[in-house]
């Protein structure tokens, strides 16, 4: 199910791009719209609306076919190194399939909200995908 580009006025590359800045970041159609009128490619807010209608889903659907489902167990991993000269603790979260799930690095009781966060959301998406997918 690969996305069919025949027939568009503008080049994939343009389309790809409007959607990934829709997508990705919290921009209006019409900030979108100036942003490609600056660099002189002009098309209607209401062009990328169909374009995000039209090819979203598909993107979306390829997208979920290569992600890895995040395991139900999970470990995670704490050591002490220096950065910047400096002696840091550095967390990291691995599912069982040694997946990274989260990593970062600051005080001990924020990075643990942060992964169980972050964990807990990951794990609930995927038994909620699984669910779509039986059903």
């Amino acid at each position: 199910m690969g996305l069919n580009f025949s027939g568009c006025h503008f080049p994939q590359e343009i389309i790809m791009q409007a959607l990934r800045y829709y997508l990705a970041y919290k921009l209006s159609y019409r900030e979108i719209e100036e942003i490609f009128a600056e660099r002189n490619i002009r098309f209607d807010h209401s062009t990328l609306n169909r374009w995000v209608i039209k090819y979203a889903p598909l993107l979306e659907a390829n997208f979920r076919k290569r992600k890895r489902k995040v395991a139900g167990s999970w470990r995670m991993d704490e050591t002490y190194i220096k950065v910047k000269g400096k002696w840091v603790y550095y967390y990291r979260a691995v599912d069982k399939y040694g997946l990274k799930i989260a990593d970062g690095e600051r005080g001990r009781d924020f990075v643990t909200k942060l992964f169980t966060g972050r964990v807990t959301r990951a794990i609930e998406l995927s038994r909620h995908i699984l669910k779509c997918e039986n059903a």
